[in-house]
């Protein structure tokens, strides 16, 4: 029960604030489950009004479109803000909330009874506490408790949408619900059996190579498979996991000194809400957060710091990661679970990315993704997306010898409706062999070993070899490789290479560069997708070679993009148009450029004024359209050719159809008839732009006792028709206005006819 002076005070609250900002404001995501919004979820009850929930209050970026023309400037080689990244104060005073929208929504807390426990402005949220009864006055919703439609739980929900009295509207509440409980992506030998229904004995059909117990792999092994014996260690970098419970480090010691290993590199276990930083079992399970910390140490043992970011929402773990000191350039994700709204962490995402913070996430270990299978968040855009193989070396600690696509990887066409990147609508990644989208997101980008030939520790228990497998194991090993790249970019004085999609699919669709950077996998299949040459939607690029690491921390390859500008041009029917095809170099590039253009309608001529035209050149692009070419509009591809290096933009052109439509002509446009007898004149309708409807025609008459009839009364297309006119013997003598309508849809026209009644 609420205190009456409590009640009071909130009511007060309410009337306060409602009178200040005259209409409540929506939440800019969604909240309520489609499970509860349909039905499918039955109504429980409701959360007694003293529970006490602790929720998020996340604010919205200032600028999303200044972020996102921002990003497209630093990861574009050509521009001179090429990596120049932000930093979290840099991001927040260009893009984060104002101090007074801060102030403001913390004030809101107070004046609700919320007691405020964390969050920054940096961070863009507000941690707040509140009973039940607080949250439903403040965001006026019913909390209630509805059965879940496919776990034996209930679980709580707000029954609409929140709205809230503010001058402005929030971007997200984390923690209204708790529908989706956060799964570890890992599997172990005897739950894949039983899925299958094989033998455990019977998942791995190859003998394991790695230099752990019985040949398990150890994070070492992956070191040594995807980046040999080089001398980078990740020295000086600082990685990121992001986790939903804490650790017993006690289980990361007893896996180094059981392999006869030493973990140098400092480990800091950091709450990101209050969260417990433990993990005890049987009350906890560490061995995701265990495994996560010996693939990254695995690949990079000398990193300067690894911090595990613990919490029990998502924004306020990734909200911590894009602020923390020192910041986490590179994280690793090994868990999934299905938002309410898949665009909550669209913010962090795309801070991260401008940032020059990089995020991998394990796509899964349930193959093709669905609805019913989530690929949550793997299946952002601004996210790498970690898929899954099965790698075979050449014994113990040795080189990489053969890997194949891993049965369960996940991957597919993104769930969530994400939107295709730009980085996947570069020509010769999406094909009819790896059946992608080319429309909404495809995954995964990269993939590595996620075969149940690891050795792990967890739970104070004895350690196990060759049971557990899945993509939480490729995601971390990325984020550690990712950490040599940027030590080698740090040690020729360069920044962090930041989000890695942009670049690598840029230097992927090169052959030849593909070749070297990555070890292409071509055989196995994983639910509705198989590996194939090239990109795919199982293992997307495949797994890192060595080379990758001089590739993405060299300088950018040389090459050349091609644009237009403008980029939309409309030409009429017997017109002449252009646009300038500008070109800009990477890498030293140095060659000329053979443009073509392909697309165009019939009736439509491309021209160049320089072809070949030298790179780092413009020139001008001619568009002649014949007349009476078809109107409509047209994307027309611009090809630029190099040698091997192909690139391409589009033109869109436009021409203004003409518009279907008809005339009426009368002849005579006079006469005379006298009195008690009749006279005709004729009805020609032309046409024009295709036009072929049927015209209704009428007429009116000034003065009285004249008729008017037509024969016939209607026109399809062009035609004629007669109009008879009958004067009445006591008609009044002189002049009348015959005005002829015809009409067909929303189309009318008049003519007219003078006539004289004698």
């Amino acid at each position: 029960m609420i205190p009456r002076q409590g009640k009071f005070l909130l009511a007060f609250a309410v009337l306060f604030l409602a009178a200040a900002t005259c209409m409540a404001q929506s939440v800019k995501t969604h909240h309520v489950r489609d499970v509860v919004k349909n039905g499918t979820a039955p109504a429980y009850g409701r959360l007694p009004g003293n529970q006490v929930l602790q929720l998020d209050l996340v604010l919205p970026l200032r600028d999303p479109a200044g972020l996102k023309a921002l990003l497209a400037d630093v990861y574009n080689p050509a521009s001179p803000n090429y990596r120049q990244f932000l930093t979290p104060t840099e991001f927040t005073a260009r893009f984060g909330p104002t101090a007074d929208d801060y102030d403001t929504v913390v004030r809101f807390a107070k004046t609700y009874g919320f007691e405020v426990v964390g969050g920054s402005r940096d961070g863009m949220l507000v941690q707040v506490k509140g009973s039940v009864s607080n949250i439903e006055a403040a965001f006026h919703v019913n909390m209630r408790t509805y059965k879940h439609p496919t776990e034996s739980r209930t679980f709580h929900s707000p029954d609409r949408e929140p709205t809230l009295d503010l001058p402005f509207n929030l971007w997200h509440i984390s923690g209204l619900d708790n529908y989706s409980i956060p799964k570890p992506l890992l599997i172990n030998k005897d739950e894949y059996a039983a899925a299958h229904g094989i033998q455990p004995d019977q998942v791995v059909a190859h003998a394991t190579t790695g230099s752990g117990p019985s040949a398990s792999f150890l994070g070492s092994d992956m070191r040594a498979a995807y980046y040999g014996s080089g001398s980078l260690t990740g020295a000086g970098q600082n990685l990121g996991l992001l986790e939903y419970y804490g650790t017993n480090l006690t289980d990361l010691t007893t896996y180094f000194k059981n392999v006869g290993q030493t973990n140098n590199v400092p480990i800091t276990l950091l709450s990101t809400d209050g969260t417990s930083t433990s993990c005890s079992y049987p009350n906890c399970d560490d061995g995701e957060q265990n495994l996560d910390m010996t693939q990254a140490i695995g690949m990079a043992p000398g990193l300067a710091s690894l911090v595990m970011y613990i919490g029990s929402t998502d924004t306020s773990i990734i909200s911590a990661m894009t602020t923390h000191n020192p910041l986490p350039t590179t994280i690793g994700c090994s868990w999934g679970w299905t938002p309410a709204d898949p665009s909550t962490l669209d913010p962090y995402f795309q801070k991260m990315a401008a940032q020059g913070q990089n995020f991998f996430a394990a796509s899964g270990d349930s193959s093709t993704w669905s609805r019913r299978v989530e690929a949550w968040p793997a299946d952002d855009a601004y996210v790498v997306s970690v898929g899954g193989t099965d790698l075979v070396t050449s014994g113990a600690a040795g080189p990489w010898a053969s890997e194949t696509a891993w049965v369960d990887s996940g991957g597919g066409i993104s769930p969530d409706s994400i939107a295709i990147p730009s980085w996947q609508k570069l020509s010769g990644v999406i094909n009819s062999s790896n059946k992608g989208s080319t429309t909404l997101r495809n995954g995964p980008d990269v993939s590595a070993n996620a075969n149940f030939t690891f050795y792990t520790c967890g739970d104070q228990k004895a350690c196990q070899a060759n049971y557990y497998g899945g993509t939480s194991f490729a995601a971390p090993m990325w984020a550690g490789y990712i950490a040599l790249v940027n030590q080698q970019l740090a040690n020729g004085g360069q920044k962090s290479i930041g989000f890695i999609n942009p670049t690598i699919y840029q230097q992927n669709v090169n052959a030849s560069t593909y070749a070297a950077d990555f070890h292409d996998i071509k055989s196995g299949t994983s639910g509705s997708y198989s590996a194939v040459t090239g990109f795919d939607l199982v293992t997307g690029w495949g797994s890192p070679t060595a080379a990758l690491v001089t590739a993405l921390s060299g300088p950018p390859p040389a090459g050349f993009t091609i644009s237009a500008s403008p980029s939309s041009v409309s030409v009429s029917a017997g017109n002449n148009g252009s646009t300038t095809i500008d070109s800009a170099v990477t890498g030293g590039f140095s060659g000329s450029i053979t443009l073509s253009a392909a697309g165009q309608p019939s009736g439509v001529t491309i021209g160049f004024t320089t072809n070949p035209t030298s790179a780092g050149n413009s020139t001008s692009m001619t568009i002649g359209v014949a007349a009476g070419t078809a109107g409509g509009t047209y994307p027309i591809t611009v090809t630029g050719t190099s040698g091997t290096t192909v690139e391409t933009t589009t033109v869109t052109l436009t021409i203004p159809g003409i518009t279907p439509d008809f005339t009426l002509n009368v002849s005579p446009t006079s006469l005379a008839v006298k009195r008690n007898s009749a006279g005709s004149v004729t009805i020609t309708t032309t046409v024009s732009g295709g036009f072929g409807s049927s015209i209704a025609l009428s007429g009116t008459v000034t003065g009285s006792r004249v008729t008017l009839g037509f024969s016939p009364t209607s026109i399809t297309g062009a035609g004629t028709s007669t109009m008879t006119i009958t004067v009445n013997r006591r008609a009044a003598t002189g002049s009348r206005t015959i005005t002829i309508t015809g009409k067909s849809g929303t189309i009318t026209h008049t003519a007219t006819v003078a006539l004289t009644v004698q």
